[in-house]
């Protein structure tokens, strides 16, 4: 029998239509957009003024506080300005703007083709190359990886769980990593798991990807300590507590991290990246991006430079159709609604997706009529609609103590409800105002 978590979860069409196409890479844009906050934690600065010439490699924005990410150039060209552009929140936030001359390189990075298998760096060394190279999360959390690694005194890790499960329906651009890097990411992994001075790494791979999943254990002879778990189809398994529970049976206590149960996890994305920056030396400035859609010509995995506007790769994969009712970043169940076309590509943004008209409308709000799907589908054991109860009327204390903070944000309570209420829409209003009273209780 398959392995999986216990509590809730969901069975959303997967349409993993683009899972056979092959990374292909595409041309520089002429101009790209580099937010300076493209990670959790504070915002990185910049640190190139406007009419200067860049290589692609050089920093360009320093991540000056402890959770924070450096910012490396994804191109060569000169800056044409620090300015505010419209990222994926919708928001104006600060970027580079880089106009694109070239594809010049720091000389420092290797761009060969051959793979680097010997593992020169001490734990230490590691962590801070990869703090250098500016690599964060890149399932989507983009919380900063060397931070990840920085084990608290006290404990110890045993496993490292690299998360291959991509159970967000239409992206496949971890998918296709797997299949095409498999050894790169590999040596990631035995990188992070030298870091974190783990015993073991075990790769969990949803059951619908079967290629992967054979690739990788064939893969896996070469590495000891290392494994690939199947595990069933069930959405939302790629989130962080979810994994442990399928794949150690161990439960991450609340507002607790994985630590506490001698666990890491990291998506093979990161482990890719992980490869690149201490093997290759090369930081974090492109990254594979779904585009995908029921209606769209050319479904495609693309290896893209961080900056890119969506628009390149949409005009890529054949422009967007006539139907076309929403965009947006990342899959149906998290993502979020793009504002604009030329939003660019970030490090955590794994995939696009256009959905047609029919499936972008949310339908008509009806009352609740207890039926309690929505507790069913919770991963994390809440009671979703009571929480946008209390939310609604402003009852954040009860929220705070009803665990609003719990909550991954995966949707599957309103995926479920037959009433159509917005449940998440209120839940993470709740988290913000609860996270507001807690930041102001530390401070007195």
């Amino acid at each position: 029998m398959l392995k999986t978590f216990k509590l809730g979860g969901v069975h959303p069409a997967e349409n993993k239509i683009s899972s056979h196409q092959a990374i292909r890479e595409i041309a520089l844009p002429k101009r790209v957009f580099i937010p300076v906050s493209q990670h959790l934690g504070a915002p990185s600065k910049a640190i190139v003024q406007n009419g200067e010439v860049v290589k692609t490699g050089q920093l360009i924005a320093r991540g000056e506080s402890f959770i924070s990410s450096h910012i490396h150039s994804p191109v060569s060209g000169k800056v044409f300005k620090v300015d505010e552009v419209i990222d994926i929140s919708g928001y104006r936030k600060q970027a580079i703007i880089i106009d694109v001359e070239g594809d010049d390189w720091v000389e420092t990075i290797d761009r060969s083709d051959e793979i680097k298998w010997e593992v020169l760096l001490s734990p230490k060394e590691i962590v801070d190359k990869i703090n250098l190279m500016g690599i964060v999360g890149m399932g989507g959390a983009t919380f900063p990886s060397h931070v990840k690694l920085m084990v608290p005194e006290g404990k110890t890790i045993d496993t490292l769980i690299i998360n291959g499960v991509e159970c967000e329906p239409y992206l496949t651009s971890d998918h296709r990593l797997m299949l095409e890097r498999g050894e790169e990411v590999l040596i990631g992994a035995f990188i992070l798991m030298k870091a974190l001075r783990a015993d073991r790494v075990i790769i969990g791979i949803e059951q619908n990807k079967p290629d992967a999943i054979a690739h990788l254990t064939n893969l896996c002879d070469k590495f000891p300590g290392f494994s690939v778990q199947a595990l069933k189809v069930k959405y939302p398994q790629g989130g962080e507590k979810q994994l442990i529970k399928a794949l150690m049976n161990r439960e991450v206590p609340s507002g607790k991290l994985p630590f506490e149960v001698s666990c890491v996890v990291h998506n093979v994305g990161t482990a890719f990246a992980v490869y690149e920056a201490v093997q290759k030396n090369k930081p974090l400035i492109e990254r594979v991006v779904t585009v995908t859609g029921k209606s769209l010509k050319e479904p495609s995995n693309f290896l893209v430079r961080i900056g890119t506007p969506i628009s390149t790769l949409i005009e890529q994969a054949g422009g967007v159709p006539e139907n076309t009712g929403k965009i947006l970043s990342g899959g149906p169940m998290m993502g979020k609604a793009l504002v604009s076309y030329d939003t660019p590509v970030v490090k955590g943004m794994s995939g696009i997706v256009l959905l047609p008209d029919q499936e972008s409308v949310r339908v008509r709000v009806q009352n609740c009529i207890r039926c309690a799907r929505c507790i069913s589908a919770c991963p994390m054991g809440l009671e979703p609609y009571l929480l946008a109860q209390l939310v609604a009327a402003e009852e954040y204390e009860s929220a705070e103590k009803e665990r609003v903070m719990d909550c991954i944000e995966c949707g599957s309570c309103h995926y479920t409800c037959p009433s159509g209420r917005p449940l998440l829409d209120y839940i993470r209003v709740g988290k913000i105002k609860v996270g507001q009273i807690i930041r102001n209780r530390g401070k007195k």
